[in-house]
């Protein structure tokens, strides 16, 4: 591109051809779109097109995550922690970083990371010494305040900071079922709690299901099978295909004592 002025234009060309292909699930056909906008972007890009920057580094990190390239991941972290303007900005690829760390089995590592990403946010778990029973008995006592269309017809999420504390929350949540399964419960209540107060996210239904689970799990099937049906019905009205997996699965467990 001979003219500067136009260098921003087609790295906003390729930013849309690279949500295009991410909505057909061709991440790796993304991030080439992504990258090749990143080239385009000349010097003071950060100052002069910081918009246009910060989505097209953050969705490359995203399909760079998808796609198992930690090394390219890592460089466009690091850029965004360089140049991005505020916290909030940054969070995006915290969250994909923090998922690299957890698919590479560093699970205590995401955890503490997350830990400290949230209560930089204001949601301060590791305080949190209650036990499993006192967190479930707490929580069905907080639920026993709504009916199930009462939670099926909760406003939806809109804080964009929120949503991504919640996915921080869901993530340590799939680690901790492996490492630390006392915290889960601990977790479990406070994307319930978040989710009553600001309303039901993508990953609300994780933590219903989960809950569903522990009451299960304590030998009341039938109030566990409650909530996991709630769960996939949560699932079908704000849930994501990111999130369905572990919602099937741990809803299942509990589906199986019931359903023939």
């Amino acid at each position: 591109v001979p003219e500067k002025s136009q260098c921003a234009i087609v790295a906003n060309l390729n930013l849309r051809a690279g949500k295009k292909a991410m909505e057909m699930s061709d991440f790796v056909a993304a991030y080439s779109y992504f990258d090749n906008g990143i080239s385009f972007l000349r010097k003071k890009h950060w100052e002069e097109h910081y918009a246009l920057s910060l989505e097209l580094y953050d969705l490359a990190a995203k399909c760079t995550l998808t796609n198992g390239d930690t090394v390219s991941l890592q460089l466009l972290y690091e850029q965004v922690l360089t140049y991005g303007r505020t916290f909030e900005d940054k969070l995006n690829v915290m969250y994909f970083s923090n998922c690299s760390l957890a698919f590479s089995s560093r699970l205590r590592e995401s955890i503490e990371i997350g830990l400290d990403i949230l209560s930089k946010l204001g949601i301060d778990l590791a305080g949190d010494s209650s036990s499993m029973e006192t967190c479930v008995r707490e929580t069905k006592d907080l639920l026993s305040n709504y009916t199930d269309d009462d939670i099926l017809n909760t406003r939806r999420m809109t804080d964009p900071t929120m949503i991504i504390a919640m996915k921080f929350l869901g993530k340590m949540l799939t680690g901790m079922t492996q490492i630390m399964p006392k915290s889960v419960a601990h977790v479990t209540q406070r994307i319930i709690q978040l989710s009553l107060i600001h309303g039901m996210s993508p990953v609300s239904p994780v933590g219903f299901v989960h809950f569903g689970s522990y009451i299960a799990k304590f030998g009341d099937i039938s109030g566990g099978y409650h909530y996991v049906k709630l769960a996939r019905s949560l699932l079908d009205k704000v849930g994501s295909r990111e999130c369905a997996g572990e919602v099937i699965c741990f809803g299942t467990q509990v589906v199986a004592y019931v359903e023939p």
